[in-house]
């Protein structure tokens, strides 16, 4: 289907038209990391950290894997289950690129074979994925594209102190992706609106503070400890459940959804204790939240898409459901979004 350009009057673009999910994909790297195995180099055992996050496993890269390979991977089954071959941009939400400039879009649009696409990174943490969404939906809108590939991945097993508890037994690898196209907002598929959010006051509570400009510039040899993710996870847990929360609530209203209109909830995959609050603050039944982290951890920018494909690839997501997504990550960053699933056909992860 070829979509007409944006119309233009008085150059003033048409924005009627709405971002449509087509495709969807994820994957995992192969190397399962389970409970045990990490308790053996930590002070912890697999009860603790299924209390404490609900996490059982998680999979981590082998050496020479990088984000930009799991994001062409979740890519090209994306593309796969939307059933084209071709996009006009490429946008990439990771915080684990492959190096600190250039992005990694470009590389994976050159991996994937899309020519001289526009390609860019956005760069939101664990709400990576749901800003994506939004800049695709804008590109879509003003008719910048027609078709827009939009991946989530990060390979946060690279950025781990491996003697700190409160991270190691947390995150995983992987890579989650959707193609959009331009149509119509009464559509299946249509994503009916965003809710985003951020609080520069609190970006200390989750980062990686080597690498970036205020170390660079800071006088001092860098320190080798601020190569590693760093987290303070109570004060996040407190943040997350109020800001997914709020966010939710606030799309919910725009939209004119229901807590009966949600028939599922993808919020981000970082602890099930989070994911139940935000059920119970929402008065969503906590079965309709998608649980995938108990498999793979937090895959922070990664964790939506690969939580939707694995409700869609095992059938539980059905066409026509109303699916309710959000996030909340370092920065502090925060974002919703909802669709109406449309049909489609899913590989399994």
């Amino acid at each position: 289907m070829v979509l007409a350009p944006a119309k233009q009057e008085r150059g003033r673009c048409n924005v009627s038209r709405a971002a449509v999910l087509q495709g969807i994909g994820a994957v995992v790297p192969p190397r399962v990391v389970d409970n045990d195995e990490l308790s053996r180099s930590l002070d912890t055992n697999d009860q603790w950290i299924r209390t404490r996050t609900g996490i059982g496993q998680r999979h981590w890269t082998d050496a020479g894997t990088t984000t930009g390979d799991l994001a062409a991977e979740a890519g090209q089954r994306a593309l796969k289950s939307a059933g084209v071959d071709s996009v006009d941009m490429v946008i990439l939400a990771t915080s684990t690129g492959n190096q600190v400039m250039p992005a990694t879009a470009p590389e994976v649009a050159e991996t994937l074979g899309l020519g001289r696409v526009a390609a860019h990174d956005v760069s939101a943490a664990c709400a990576g994925f749901i800003y994506a969404l939004s800049s695709a939906a804008g590109a879509l809108a003003i008719g910048g594209a027609e078709r827009v590939l939009v991946v989530g991945a990060d390979v946060w097993s690279t950025r781990l102190n491996p003697d700190d508890r409160s991270t190691a037994i947390i995150f995983g690898d992987g890579a989650g992706a959707a193609v959009l196209r331009a149509g119509d907002a009464d559509e299946p598929g249509a994503l009916l609106g965003f809710e985003l959010g951020s609080d520069g006051s609190g970006r200390e509570l989750a980062q990686v503070a080597g690498g970036g400009s205020r170390e660079l510039s800071a006088g001092r040899p860098p320190r080798p400890d601020d190569a590693y993710l760093t987290m303070q996870g109570k004060e996040m847990f407190t943040h997350a459940v109020n800001r997914m929360a709020e966010s939710s609530q606030r799309l919910l209203d725009r939209i004119g959804w229901g807590v009966e209109d949600v028939t599922w909830c993808a919020a981000h995959q970082a602890n099930v204790r989070i994911i139940n609050t935000i059920a119970d603050v929402l008065e969503l039944p906590r079965e309709r939240m998608l649980v995938h982290l108990d498999r793979v951890g937090n895959t922070s920018a990664a964790s939506i898409p690969l939580a939707l494909t694995d409700a869609a690839g095992a059938g539980r997501l059905q066409a026509g459901d109303g699916v309710l997504m959000t996030a909340f990550g370092g920065g502090l960053s925060w974002g919703s979004t909802a669709v109406r699933w449309p049909a489609m056909d899913v590989l399994s992860i």
